[in-house]
This record gives C-alpha cells, structure tokens and sequence, in this order.
C-alpha cells in the first residue's frame, strides 16, 4: 500500500477497534478510516463463522492467535505461562469460545467511583450494552437489547453434559436456586435456567437463525464495504510507532507481518492521519505501541534508546487476567460432545456441516459451554476456603452482592493436550477467578521490532489466589462425579493424588449418589492439590488493563475519554483501558469499550451517532 492520509486511523482490528470502525463509518460514510490490522481477515471462512471451531485457533500453527510467552515463575512451579491473544480482524471475538457472559454493574461502578471516569457507571452504560445486541433468548428483559447488530441465543445444540449438571444442582446446591438470566447485571449465585424450556444452560454469542459466530467484523465492518468507499483495511501488517509533531499524534508507521510477508520484511510504510489516531491492538499491542513511539516509563525508554515523549510509567502495568484450570473427566459414549470435531474428525465434520449449511443447527451451532454458575461462597465454603481468603471477602465481596466469586461451567469436550486421552468421550467442569489478586506487567524488548517477544508476567498466583483454586477444584468435582455420563477423571490433568488416597483418580463405572459425602482430604493430597493447580492454572483469554483509565497520578495511561495524557489526538480503545477487572469472559466489555468509544469520538467530531447503526450480516453458507 502506497502512504496515504486518512481522517482516522485505528492501529489494531481487534475487537473494540472494529465496532469503533463500524460506527463511525455508519454515521459519516465521508469519514475516511484506515484499520491496520496485524493479522489475515476472517470474511466468510467456517473456522470463524462456525462456533465449535474456536479451539483450532489454539493449534500450535494458528496464525490467528499471537502466543505470548511469560517469565517462568516460582509462583507456576517454575513454569513459564502461554497467554494467546486474537490476531485476525475482529481479534478476539473472531476466535473466542462465543461464551456469552456481562460484568456485574458493580464492577463499572467501580471505574466510574473507585477510579473517577465520569461517564463510565454501570447506569451510563447499560444503553450501550443494549445497543450491541438482539437478544433471542426472551423477550422482554430490561437489562436487553433487541435490535443490535451481534446476535445472542442458546446456540443450535445442546449437549446432555448441561442438563445433568444443572440436574445435580438442583439436588446437591438447593440454596443457590435457579434463574433464568445469570447475566442481568444485578444478580448472581444463581444457576442458569431457560424457565421456557425444558432444557436449561448458557447464552452464546452465537445467531440462532443460521448458526454463525457472533463476531464484530461479520456484523460492524464487512456489511459496510461493498457501499462505503472511505472504509479501508489493512491486514497482515503490524504497527511499529505513532508518529508526532510535538504532542499531537500524525499518523503510524507500519510494516508487513514476516508470517504474511516474508519477501517484504523491514519494507516501512507511513499512513498520515488528519484529525485523529486510535491504538486498539489490545493488552499486549497498544503498550507496546506507545512505548516504541516514546510514550511509557522514562526508564524503560531510555534502556532501549527511545526518545522519550511523554513520562507514563503505568503504560505496560496493571495487567490482569482470569485464571482458568479446566478439569477433564472421561464421559459416556452416549453422550454428544466436540471432541471430534477438535480432534478434526473429517467424517464428523462433514456430517454436522451438512446440518448447519440446511438449518444453522447442530454441534456445529454450538461452542460445549452448556450450564453453569457465577459463585459466591457460603458460610460454609467460607470454613473451606479458610482465612487467606476471609479479609478480601470482607472488604471487597460483601459490600458488592453481586460480584461473585469464581465462574463455573461445565463443557462438552476436553481442552488442552489430548495426547493420552485421544478417540474418546469427554467433559470438563471448570472454573476461573472473577476478581484475582495478582497483577502483572508486559513491555517491549525492542525499540523499533513489533514481532519481537514481549518482557511478560502476568503475575498468576503471586498473592493470595491459591485458597480459591482449591475451592474451586473440590467444588467442581464434587460436580462432575455425580452427573450420570461420569466415568471418572482423566487421570494425568488432575492432581497426582496417592492411590491409596480417598481423593483418588481414575475411570470409574459410574457416578457417586447425588445426596453422598463430599470428598474429604488429607494434608497430603492438600499439597498434591496446591502443586497440581501451578502447573495447571492458565489464562482464560481475557487480558486487560494495561493502559489503565485511572488518573495520571495513580500510573493511568488515559483519561475517561481515553484520551493518552501528555499527547493530543491520541486514544486508546481496547481492554487496556480496563482499570478493574470485569466479572465476565471479556468479549462483552471489548464491544462495550468500543461503543462507548464511539460515541466519544463522534462527539469530539462533531459526528451525529445516535441512529447509527451497522447492517446485519447476513450469512453465507
């Protein structure tokens, strides 16, 4: 591409960049707009459209994933964790487990209290989260949106692993109850139930009419090219620095991605921008971004030779994520599950593609996320839990009834090294931390290289988080062993209890009686269980954080307009600018960042936005 000069230009195609893109292409079709995105496009291709096949994206060879390695840590066993982000147009929603989860309102309130963004309260941004989506599940609900571009139902399939967990809740947890909307904002410690329906589990990002992933580029960007001329993109092509002429932000340099471009590497490219640039290349790219282009910690840039632009030590910092262990657990053969189609079973494939090409149904139409609960403990699990965890409970969960504690699903298939459990049937009972202690930090280690390894810790169990994971490991297998399809534990993903323990693993006939004892255990499985969960403990996907919205003094990189302090014509708009974590996967804050944005933006255009809305996809099968 030759240089050009556009009005916008939005460094990174993730997700909160694309609705951003789409809106203000929308609303101004004479808005030039530049997206440079680092990876390929994902139009029409099954393995995004297609909702099982997320886990393809984590081969790997993906090349629509970016792997980023972190420090080995004590607090892993001495592991060094994996932490893949989505590096395709459309980011992570193009390639995420479509899991349909929102925030508790009380975590927004806490950007617009705790961390003073006016503007950012659960009640300022309940419209926006309507405005995103057309919810198909009920009509009705207040806290829904029924006419928005990405679309929300229970998919096109449901697997037998969800009705017998919430069969066994019903029976073993009878305190907890149903409800027929875990994510209405206001509630939670409920499990999910569609009072409609017989069947009971998850909402997806996922169109019940055709079955098709509920992405933003499918829905924000590909309708609007075919008519609007001024909506440029730019794939398989990294940003390497934001250009200035004194505090005030000009364009992008560029080059090509060498897993694209092999023969153009180190070929720079500059794109010029008249009114505005926008970083959206996500927790790792836009840190990144502004400290190759002088904006971070006077320190760092003066190690790597970069002339510092502006002093912002709290760009790279803050970085937070969920961490997830998914516990495997060997099932009937009657029952349906992915695992064919991850283990790319071509006959299975082609039999469930003929069901989704006629009617968008099917395991195709599915992501294996069936039921579950977001969690608080009760006094009891309190006393399990035990003291570590009593002080964070008091001062941060008990003021907020609705944040909870972990998130619990079970799902029909195995994640992860299938290498000894290959050819056969499977489901998992995970769970992730919704609020964890620990926090990390990501910075460059090259002054002018975008593909070079990033300095990663993300920080997994450096403070107190480990007394959760052993609740949250003993709750859900105190799940898994009574649902009917249960035929024990796939041994080697558990922890390496004795056999002679009476925590034991290993295949079974059967399930236990739903009303029998919980598992007790001694102190030596209690340790077996500690080194177990570092070595498995993970990412869930959902980074964020690390160009904070906070206020400049307490290390924040921007403002609640997310404007980057000390430049001008200069944001960020993507789950950096996450100053607390959020109790939901994140797919729904990264569209929530990205409207709002939007609407910021378009004011300080001077862009109408309130009748902008995006086409719907419609799909190609």
């Amino acid at each position: 591409m030759v240089d050009s000069t556009y009005d916008v230009i939005i460094a990174g195609g993730g997700t909160a960049g694309c609705v951003l893109a789409g809106r203000l292409a929308a609303a101004d079709p004479s808005l030039s707009i530049l997206i440079i995105e680092s990876g390929p496009t994902t139009r029409d291709d099954p393995l995004h459209t297609q909702p099982a096949r997320y886990l393809h994206h984590l081969r790997p060879d993906s090349t629509t994933v970016k792997f980023n390695v972190g420090k080995e840590s004590a607090s892993l066993g001495g592991r060094a964790p994996i932490v893949p982000c989505g590096q395709c147009l459309g980011g992570g929603s193009s390639v995420n487990f479509t899991m349909y989860t929102r925030a508790s309102a009380s975590d927004y309130d806490d950007w617009a209290t705790m961390y003073g963004n006016k503007g950012w309260s659960s009640a300022e941004l309940l419209p926006l989260l309507r405005k995103c989506e057309t919810y198909q599940i009920q009509p009705g609900k207040p806290t829904h949106g029924y006419s928005g571009p990405l679309k929300v139902s229970y998919g096109g399939f449901y697997a037998e692993v969800g009705q017998e967990f919430l069969n066994v809740a019903a029976q073993y947890d009878k305190r907890r109850g149903p409800t027929d909307d875990v994510n209405g904002l206001f509630d939670c410690n409920r499990y999910g139930v569609n009072r409609a329906s017989p069947y009971s589990h998850y909402t997806r990002w996922i169109d019940n009419e055709t079955g098709t992933r509920s992405d933003v580029p499918h829905n924000y960007i590909y309708p609007l090219l075919n008519s609007n001329t001024n909506l440029h993109i730019v794939t398989a092509h990294h940003v390497k620095k934001v250009l200035f002429r004194g505090d005030l932000a000009t364009g992008v340099e560029y080059v090509p991605s060498s897993r694209s471009h092999t023969e153009a590497k180190g070929k720079v490219l500059t794109a010029n921008a008249r009114r505005l640039v926008v970083l959206s290349a996500g927790a790792f790219g836009s840190p990144a971004i502004l400290e190759r282009s002088g904006v971070g910690s006077s320190d760092l840039l003066k190690n790597f030779g970069i002339n510092m632009l502006v002093d912002l030590p709290g760009v790279g910092q803050n970085y937070q994520d969920h961490q997830l262990i998914l516990a495997p657990y060997i099932a009937a053969e009657s029952m349906h599950t992915l695992d064919g189609i991850v283990e790319n079973n071509e006959a299975e494939i082609e039999e469930w593609t003929k069901q989704w090409k006629a009617n968008g149904t099917g395991l195709l139409a599915t992501n294996g996320l069936e039921a579950g609960i977001k969690i608080r403990p009760s006094k009891a699990d309190l006393d399990i839990i035990g003291d570590d965890f009593r002080k964070r409970w008091l001062d941060y969960y008990v003021p907020a009834p609705d944040k909870p504690v972990l998130w619990i699903a079970a799902m029909s298939l195995l994640t992860g090294d299938r290498s000894k459990a290959f050819g056969g049937k499977y489901y998992s009972i995970g769970w992730y931390l919704q609020h964890p202690t620990s926090i990390g930090y990501t910075h460059i280690t090259s002054a002018d290289d975008p593909e070079s390894p990033l300095d990663f810790h993300p920080g997994y169990l450096d403070r107190r988080d480990m007394a959760l994971h052993k609740w949250g490991y003993k709750r859900t297998r105190e799940y898994a062993r009574r649902l009917k399809s249960y035929r024990g534990e796939v041994a080697a993903r558990h922890p390496a209890f004795s056999s002679a323990s009476k925590v034991a693993v290993g295949a079974r006939d059967g399930p236990v009686r739903v009303l029998a004892p919980d598992l007790e255990y001694s102190a030596e499985d209690e340790k077996a269980l500690e080194d177990y969960i570092r070595q498995a403990v993970a990412t869930a996907w959902h980074s964020l954080g690390t160009c904070a919205m906070k206020k400049r003094e307490e290390n924040g990189v921007v403002d609640s307009r997310l404007n980057v302090y000390g430049t001008r014509s200069l944001k960020v708009v993507d789950l950096s600018i996450c100053p607390g974590n959020v109790a939901a996967n994140t797919y729904s804050t990264a569209v929530l960042i990205g409207e709002k944005a939007a609407l910021i933006v378009a004011q300080d255009l001077g862009i109408p936005m309130e009748d902008a809305v995006a086409p719907a996809f419609q799909a190609h099968l």
